[in-house]
Order: C-alpha cells, then sequence, then structure tokens
C-alpha cells in the first residue's frame, strides 16, 4: 500500500478524478481516499513513478514529503 498527500483534493470530484485516473492505470487497484485528510492509499503493483506520474497528470500532483 503506498500513501500520497495530495493538497489539491479538496471535494468528492476531486477524489472521484484521482479514483479514475488510477483505475485507469490499473483497474485491479484498491484505493482509500480521504478528502477531509487529503491522503490517498493505493494497493497495486504498479511502480510509484507510475502512480505519480498518472496523479500529476490528471491535476493532482502529491505533495512531494509524501511517503
Amino acid at each position: 500500500m503506498q500513501a500520497f498527500e495530495i493538497q489539491s483534493m479538496t471535494c468528492g470530484s476531486c477524489a472521484g478524478r484521482i479514483t479514475r485516473a488510477i483505475k485507469d492505470l490499473d483497474p485491479q487497484a484498491r484505493l482509500e481516499v480521504d478528502v477531509k485528510q487529503r491522503t490517498v492509499r493505493i494497493d497495486t503493483n504498479e511502480d510509484r513513478p507510475s502512480l505519480v506520474a498518472a496523479l500529476t497528470e490528471a491535476g493532482y500532483p502529491p505533495s512531494p514529503s509524501a511517503n
């Protein structure tokens, strides 16, 4: 499970776009999205750079300090 902090995620619509971006990359991915905390946890076999690229392309770049 990989965790990301996404400061630009502010609502449910943002969460939906983030989910679609990750599911386009890996349809089997499981996500835990917390809009209030602005965090996303992703269970996938994709590597972290691919996830960062998909999130960034969708308009939701993770914070550099994300674990």
